[in-house]
């Protein structure tokens, strides 16, 4: 077999004398269509020119412009090696001329036939030859000439995998511990050690969260916090109990539509609700309930099919085969939840939907409270039966009271700008911006009204009924008669509402408009210049069916538009009751109004018809008269009262809700929310394998779809991601773009053999190992091709600087988090919580002041929130973190699947002055005096080996011993510089070790975070 490949070897010089290798149009033809041509001649059919597309091959070939095999012949040809200005392709004024390179690639292509394959990342996973990682890689290493390095020693082995598998550095006895063990698995036990740590979680978390643009508060304007942080819990925990794959994709994108769907299936589809969220006033809702669509699919594209979608919300993809339709027919999938473009100003409620984040204990508690509403219910009505003796015998007067009075107002006169409360004296209302009276009523003006201070408190568990007399003098889209709101998007119209919509009478109740509420509406309209009572009562039950309308004393029919209100109307500070007005919306323009009526119960409808019938009565003796009736309405109304306060107090996370009812979905012109165009029904991309015939047109459908191993993209991107995560670049460098723009693998077989292995499409995997990614995970790290040395020839570098033959071990520098975390983990500050609401850290005094809306405070935390690992910092959309954007942080604003990585003078200056940074270096300087040893050799030595995880040499020795000695000098002489330094970050150094030493030790382990060791991994 050795001489096999001696000759083997011998014969590689003469590959030049073969035969010319064939153009493959994926590699060497499409790349050059796309970026030259596809511009003019591509995809998008409103850009295309003469009507000739080259992303097509039915039309250059059908119209002669390519001719197989026959390039002279081949008009193609002729264009882009013409010399002509007037007829050379691409065109002098594009300023994108083709090389020699690419033109004869092109020849080539022509003059092999021309042969047309569909681009890479759309073909179905091939099935490569190969049992390992390292078959590929090896093999493209010998077909280049070229060797694998050796293994990298056990010191930078151990801390590379420990990084990458946890995000924080390898103690000095996981390090003592590895070095000793001799045993041939022993690095196995280490990677098997490090998956089974909840640190893993935590790394990989990290990674998704840039994805899932995770961020603690809602973006735009004012920038709010919002409690987003059980997503992040519940992503820590899917990695670390190895949910998966498939798992973790169908539940983020519809764990509400499983079957059955637990709380921990609902909370994951939190993830599609991630995006900014807009508060500002007078903004458009519709506007950006389409932004946040947008974003969606968006996210969609870049998280799990590694394209770029947005470039088709305005018109067809320029490079890639995914048309507007394509868009908006997954558009259509994300937009089915009852959601508000706006989200509110006036309230801190969380945009809806929304999911309770309720504990076993709470949920045991919550089913109790039902249970006592529901006895209570039972009780009431078996006390209807029992009463119906007491009714045949109540004397029943001539004229019904109407008892529950609070506001009885006729807007005959005003006194001072008051109109007088006939019920209650002592609550008159208030006239607001000059109603002006006349003589049927108060006419208004839309701007204009009256309030009525302490008048209309109610609860959700309230009965209530208003009654009030209204006369429109035209149509009427939308007008507001008689509120107890502050506002309606700006408030989410939190509160109770009467109102106009195009000439119909609706009445709702809301927590959050539009998913936290109820309303009805009525069939019938009002009439235009007549006169129309309306009552509307309300029996406390929070369901559209506890409300009755009435016009003109008579029942009218209604319909339900919103029947899901499950959380309080009430603010904690009261807006006053108002009529005809409210701040940004569309008052009763032009209308009169004649008189209002509100009562602190529902009025029965015996007490509102004329001449009620005997069943009417019956109710409204049950309601005022019959004394054990009104009891158990009272003990009915406390138990709702009880369950509302326990509920009320029970965060929420927003989350996806499928509504029974899809929205009509529509290509939006220009990607304008305010032109729609074709109407679309929800589908995927064509150049993709079919919808499913059995799946729904749902959500659930789009991730059976998206999850079945026949997909050629959601494998080959997952596990490209992975690669980037070990190695700092992916087999595919366009993490984010697989299309015809982005780079091709530079391992094509052992991409495709990975993406089968993990999606459990390769031969002899056992069920349970498919998408399984703590596995994946492992196959990586023991490969020999991960654990080479980083070392590199001068001949290497120059030849492959950016290692994409994998003729090395990784080098990359470490993340924003991982550069914090090492400095705290060094240090012995690190508190190691697992999950919780998010913490704030040592930032700039006054960051946020100076540069947020509002000027909000930065209240730093205290104790261990100040030494939590990075991943729990709070971060803030328009202020993030600034160390960690100094670290190229991605932008939490939209989905991110790849970070950048710079070299700035700032970074350096971080490490030196961040107070984080400085209060880490005196507890790894105090670690060193106190653990390091009896003399100053030994602990500079320990502290070098504790920071960077291996053992300083000689020279490093000698440079740290100096630097140490020199230190500690100066701030003999200087004690209060001393003091000054060890008095930096909030915990206090330990006094009784000697301050200069302490100082030296400091300005030491400073130093070492700035060394190259300490920030590369290699």
């Amino acid at each position: 077999m050795r001489r096999i490949v001696l000759v083997l070897f011998a014969w590689s010089p003469c590959r030049v004398c073969a035969a010319e290798p064939p153009v493959d149009f994926s590699r060497d033809a499409l790349p050059v269509l796309s970026d030259y041509c596809f511009q003019c001649h591509g995809p998008d059919a409103n850009a295309r020119k003469a009507k000739l597309r080259f992303d097509d091959k039915s039309v250059p070939f059908d119209r002669g412009v390519i001719v197989p095999g026959k390039p002279k012949e081949s008009a193609f040809i002729d264009r882009i090696t013409s010399t002509d200005p007037e007829m050379v392709m691409p065109p002098p004024s594009l300023k994108r001329k083709l090389s020699a390179q690419q033109i004869d690639a092109l020849k080539g292509w022509v003059e092999q036939g021309a042969k047309w394959t569909t681009h890479w990342a759309f073909d179905p996973i091939a099935k490569p030859d190969g049992k390992s990682i390292d078959n590929f890689v090896w093999a493209r290493l010998t077909r280049e000439g070229l060797k694998p390095s050796p293994p990298a020693d056990k010191e930078r082995l151990l801390r590379r995998v420990t990084f990458d598998l946890t995000g924080l550095p390898p103690t000095i006895a996981e390090i003592d511990a590895f070095v000793k063990d001799d045993a041939a698995n022993a690095y196995e036990k280490v990677v098997d050690r490090l998956l089974a740590s909840p640190r893993y979680g935590e790394r990989m978390a990290g990674e998704w969260l840039d994805i899932a643009r995770f961020a603690d508060t809602h973006g735009y304007q004012f920038d709010r916090a919002r409690p987003v942080w059980p997503y992040r819990d519940w992503v820590i925990s899917a990695y670390n109990h190895n949910l998966p794959f498939n798992d973790f994709t169908t539940w983020q994108l519809a764990g509400d539509l499983l079957p059955n769907a637990t709380q921990e299936q609902r909370l994951a589809t939190a993830f599609n609700r991630l995006h900014m969220q807009n508060e500002e006033g007078g903004i458009v809702e519709e506007e950006f309930r389409v932004a946040y669509v947008n974003d969606r699919v968006t996210t969609f594209g870049t998280a799990f099919l590694g394209l770029t979608f947005e470039c088709s919300r305005c018109h067809d993809h320029k490079f890639d085969p995914i048309s507007q339709k394509d868009y908006y027919s997954l558009f259509a999938f994300f937009q089915n939840i009852d959601e508000s473009g706006q989200t509110s100003y006036f309230t801190a409620a969380t945009p809806v939907p929304a999911l309770l984040l309720t504990t076993e204990m709470q949920d045991k508690k919550i089913a109790e409270l039902r249970a006592a509403i529901e006895e209570k219910r039972r009780a009431m009505t078996a006390l209807t039966f029992q009463s119906q003796a007491a009714f045949l015998k109540w004397k029943r007067p001539e004229k019904l009271e109407s008892p529950g009075l609070v506001a009885s107002y006729k807007f005959k006169e005003l006194k001072n700008g008051k109109v007088e409360n006939k019920a209650d004296p002592k609550t008159p209302g208030s006239a607001v911006e000059g109603p002006k009276v006349e003589a049927e009523g108060v006419s208004l003006s839309g701007e204009n009204g009256f309030t009525f201070l302490g008048i209309g408190h109610f609860t959700r568990d309230d009965p209530f009924s208003l009654s009030v007399r209204v006369k429109p003098t035209r149509e009427m889209k939308r007008a507001v008669l008689v509120h107890h709101s502050q506002a309606p998007i700006d408030a989410g119209s939190r509160g109770y509402e009467l109102l106009i919509e195009n000439g119909r009478v609706a009445f709702g109740l809301h927590h959050m408009w539009p998913g936290n509420s109820l309303k009805v509406r009525t069939k019938a309209t009002i009439p235009v210049n007549q006169w129309t009572r309306i009552t509307a009562t309300y029996d406390g039950s929070s369901t559209a069916a506890g409300v009755k309308l009435y016009l003109d004393n008579k029942p009218v029919e209604v319909n339900v538009i919103r029947d899901k209100l499950t959380k309080d109307i009430t603010y904690g500070g009261e807006p006053n009751l108002a009529l005809g007005y409210r701040f940004r919306d569309n008052g009763f323009k032009n209308g009169l109004v004649d008189e209002l009526k509100v009562w602190n119960r529902e009025v029965t409808s015996a007490e509102i018809v004329p001449n009620a019938t005997d069943d009417l009565l019956f109710l409204y003796f049950l309601s005022t008269v019959h004394e054990p009736s009104m009891k158990a309405a009272e003990e009915l109304r406390s138990a709702r009262k009880a369950y509302t306060a326990f509920i009320n107090s029970i965060p929420e996370i927003m989350v996806m809700d499928e509504m029974p009812s899809p929205k009509p979905a529509f290509i939006l012109k220009r990607g304008a929310y305010d032109a729609p165009g074709d109407r679309v029904t929800a589908d995927t991309p064509k150049v993709l394998p079919p919808f499913p015939k059995d799946a729904p047109r749902n959500r659930l459908g789009l991730a059976k779809w998206l999850t079945d191993p026949g997909s050629p993209l959601l494998a080959r991107v997952t596990v490209n991601r992975a690669w980037q995560m070990m190695f700092g670049r992916g087999l595919v460098e366009t993490a984010d773009n697989f299309g015809t723009q982005g780079a091709r693998p530079t391992h094509p077989e052992l991409l495709d053999w990975l993406a089968r292995d993990f999606s459990g499409a390769s031969p002899g995997r056992q069920p349970g190992e498919s998408w399984d990614m703590k596995r994946l995970i492992k196959l990586i790290a023991m490969s020999a091709t991960y654990r080479q040395s980083s070392r590199s020839s001068a001949e290497l570098l120059a030849r492959d600087p950016h290692n994409e033959l994998l003729a090395r071990g990784p080098v990359k520098r470490l993340t924003a988090e991982m550069l914090r975390d090492q400095a705290i983990a060094s240090s012995g500050l690190l508190v190691e919580k697992l999950g919780g609401p998010s913490v704030k850290p040592y930032q700039p005094a006054g960051l946020w002041e100076e540069i947020a809306m509002g000027r909000p405070r930065y209240d730093q935390g205290k104790g261990d929130d100040l030494y939590r690992r990075s991943l729990y910092t709070f971060w803030k959309r328009t202020v993030p973190p600034p160390s960690m954007t100094t670290f190229d942080a991605a932008d939490r604003s939209v989905c991110s699947v790849k970070r950048q990585s710079t070299s700035t003078p700032l970074q350096a200056l971080v490490l030196l002055n961040d107070t984080q940074f400085v209060e880490a270096a005196r507890f790894v300087g105090q670690r060193m005096v106190k653990e390091g040893g009896a003399t100053d050799e030994a602990r500079v030595s320990w502290a070098f080996r504790l920071v960077t995880s291996r053992t300083p040499s000689d020279k490093e020795r000698v440079v740290l011993l100096k630097l140490f000695a020199e230190q500690k000098s100066l701030f003999e002489k200087d004690p209060a510089a001393a003091k000054k330094l060890l008095a930096v970050g909030d915990k206090a150094a330990d006094a009784t070790l000697p301050a200069a030493d302490l100082a030296a030790a400091t300005v030491l382990a400073n130093v070492l975070f700035n060394h190259d060791e300490a920030v590369m991994r290699r």
